[in-house]
């Protein structure tokens, strides 16, 4: 198995990454909100549509 961050074999350490940096690239990736899990909730949709226009409404 290779590491989903730089393709290195992994180290059963940091399984499924092959070290410490790259679990922490991809937990930093989480964090930021790099990687997200869609979804179809008309709630969830209407709470992204409300912090896009406060956010635009603060550029402005």
């Amino acid at each position: 198995m290779s590491c989903p961050i730089c393709t290195k074999d992994t180290d059963q350490k940091y399984r499924p990454f092959c070290s410490r940096r790259c679990a922490d690239v991809d937990l930093g990736r989480w964090l930021n909100g790099s990687y997200a899990v869609p979804s179809q909730d008309p709630e969830d949709l209407e709470a992204a549509a409300e912090a896009l226009a406060t956010d635009s409404d603060r550029l402005h």
